[in-house]
C-alpha cells in the first residue's frame, strides 16, 4: 500500500483495473477534499453532498470498468465533470418536483415570461454554449482551470480560492486574469460565438 501511494492517478487507475481495490481507495482519498468541497459548495447540504459524492464514485467505478475513461492526465477533472453532471441532475429533479401555487397571487404567475420554459431552440443554443465553455475551460493550464472552476462553478470568493489553493489572493487574481485572456484567445482561434442570437 505504501508504494501505491506514490503512484500517479493513471497508474492507480491501472491498479484498480487489474483488480487491486486499493488503487481506487487511494484515488478517492487523494481527491476527496476537492471533489466533496466542490459538491458541498454547489448543493449547500452536507448529507446531500455526501450522497452525490458516493454516487459520483459509483459512476466512476462503472465508467472505469466499462472502459469509458481515456486517460489524458486529467483524472480529477474527469471526476469533477461527473460530479458536476450529477449536481445538475439533482437540481433538475428538484425543479420538476417543486410546484408553485397560483392561488394567492394578484398576477398570474404562470402567464409570466419569467417562469415560462425556454423553447427547444433556446435550450439547444444554451446547451451548446455551455458545452463550448466547458470544452474551452479544459484547454486551460491546470492552475488557471482550477481558479475558474472554483470561482464560477463553486462560487468561491478570491480569498477562499487563495486559501483552498494555498496561494496569495494576488496570485489567484492573476491566474483568473490569464485564464480570461486565454479563453478569449481560444474563442477567437475557434471562431466560436458564445451568445444566443
Amino acid at each position: 500500500m505504501k508504494t501505491l501511494v506514490n503512484l500517479n492517478d493513471f497508474d492507480l487507475v491501472q491498479e484498480f483495473l487489474a483488480g487491486r481495490q486499493s488503487g481506487l481507495e487511494i484515488l478517492i482519498q487523494r481527491h476527496r477534499k476537492k471533489i466533496y468541497t466542490y459538491i458541498l459548495l454547489s448543493v449547500k447540504n452536507s448529507q446531500l453532498a455526501e450522497d452525490i459524492f458516493q454516487d459520483t464514485f459509483i459512476k466512476v467505478i462503472n465508467s472505469l470498468r466499462q472502459g469509458k475513461y481515456q486517460d489524458n492526465g486529467r483524472f480529477l477533472s474527469w471526476v469533477m465533470r461527473i460530479a458536476h453532471n450529477l449536481i445538475i441532475d439533482h437540481f433538475r429533479r428538484e425543479k420538476q418536483l417543486s410546484t408553485v401555487s397560483n392561488d394567492h397571487q394578484e398576477v398570474d404567475l404562470f402567464n409570466s415570461p419569467r417562469y415560462s420554459d425556454k423553447n427547444v431552440e433556446e435550450c439547444m443554443i444554451h446547451e451548446q454554449i455551455t458545452e463550448d465553455v466547458r470544452m474551452l475551460i479544459t484547454l486551460l493550464p491546470e492552475d488557471q482551470r482550477e481558479v475558474v472552476v472554483l470561482r464560477h462553478y463553486c462560487g468561491l470568493s478570491f480569498k477562499e480560492i487563495a486559501e483552498q489553493t494555498n496561494v496569495s489572493i494576488n496570485t489567484a487574481l492573476g491566474r483568473m486574469r490569464y485564464a480570461l485572456i486565454n479563453l478569449r484567445r481560444f474563442i477567437d482561434e475557434k471562431e466560436l460565438s458564445l451568445v444566443a442570437k
